[in-house]
């Protein structure tokens, strides 16, 4: 990574940060601070860089895997929530009480359980409580939560910003050292370029430094047909093919970039409006962009979002009704490159079918 001005100034700040991670984490290590291991299935999706890195859809790539054969759960701290304490998502919830990422995943699947908790040991017991007959429980964004002592831990780094090259806050974007990836049994490189060769991932696996307790893979983004915010039954309504479309892209988050790209090479026009990372919208943001809809001038026009700005949205009481026809978002998937979908997914459920109650 290129030092910056900003790296220099802020070296002290990392060295400090630094430190008081490496201590916090050798506490772990030696048993001084106590990490609990569960008796069933757990397994932790997260990263040791601020930011998005995939988390989400990686969680739901599991949830499809696990779901017909096990009783599964997702537990997260729900980030950016107005309430504390464990709560149990149920038909009053939203992304308000719960958090957006844990309310999408909520409306997505309605057979998983989910339920969030700052503190993750506490969250798992309390769920165990009051569902004790689940089997997988999935942590959303934790692996630096020490705290739990996760069966399986996969830790993910997204191609165009690889921890590798990155440094410790508050100068870079790293949560603590690079050294606590070798906690990890699966690394998942995100976001990558379909069209990576062996060479490339050669080089990749050798830079990354990959244990030989560890299994590397490789995944990228795939973007599906856009579906409605709001279940408004109107056929004029339905769009399956963006080409010729004039689209104003919201955007709550880390980067637009990759989606401005896609929605481009799709043949439509795009004004992208962005806010930052789980931007909470109020009133005098829908009044702006009801106005720049408005003076859109094809006619052939649409509000965009990614599916984790709908969630919020979806929530909000002061949407205006006047555009809820016009708004849709774009869900996403992700697939594993070098055909090792089946591989990944193999190594997965070998884990959970030795570490469920009946193994």
């Amino acid at each position: 990574m290129k030092l910056t001005f900003q790296n220099i100034l802020l070296s002290p700040f990392s060295l400090l940060y630094g430190f008081v991670t490496a201590i916090r984490n050798l506490l772990y290590e030696k048993g001084i601070l106590s990490s609990t291991r569960f008796d069933f299935s757990v397994i932790s999706v997260g990263n040791i860089t601020v930011g998005g890195t995939g988390k989400t859809p990686h969680v739901e790539f599991l949830i499809e895997l696990l779901q017909s054969q096990f009783k599964v759960a997702v537990v997260s701290r729900g980030y950016k929530r107005r309430t504390k304490g464990f709560l149990l998502a149920d038909e009053n919830s939203n992304s308000q009480t719960i958090g957006d990422e844990p309310f999408q995943i909520f409306r997505k699947f309605k057979n998983v359980t989910v339920a969030v908790d700052e503190k993750r040991v506490h969250g798992i017991q309390q769920l165990k409580l009051s569902q004790p007959d689940i089997d997988v429980v999935l942590l959303d964004d934790a692996f630096q939560h020490r705290a739990v002592n996760p069966g399986l831990k996969i830790l993910l780094t997204d191609y165009p910003r690889l921890y590798i090259y990155d440094s410790l806050l508050p100068g870079g974007l790293l949560r603590e050292s690079k050294s606590g990836s070798k906690r990890a049994d699966i690394i998942v490189v995100t976001k990558c370029p379909q069209g990576l060769d062996n060479a490339e991932i050669g080089a990749l696996t050798n830079k990354l430094k990959i244990q030989p307790h560890q299994s590397l893979y490789l995944s990228t983004v795939v973007y599906n047909t856009i579906k409605q915010v709001f279940d408004i039954v109107d056929n004029q309504s339905k769009i399956t093919d963006i080409k010729g479309l004039t689209i104003l892209l919201l955007t709550g988050i880390v980067s637009n970039q990759p989606i401005v790209q896609y929605l481009q090479s799709q043949y439509a026009s795009v004004e992208p409006i962005s806010f930052p990372d789980h931007h909470q919208f109020t009133a005098n943001n829908y009044s702006e962009i009801e106005q720049k809809f408005i003076h859109l001038q094809p006619d052939k026009k649409i509000i965009l979002v990614t599916e984790k700005d709908a969630a919020r949205i979806f929530s909000s009481p002061v949407f205006p009704e006047s555009l809820k026809k016009h708004i849709y978002y774009l869900p996403i998937r992700i697939q594993f490159l070098q055909n090792k979908q089946s591989q990944f997914s193999q190594n997965v459920l070998h884990y959970v079918e030795t570490h469920t109650r009946n193994s």
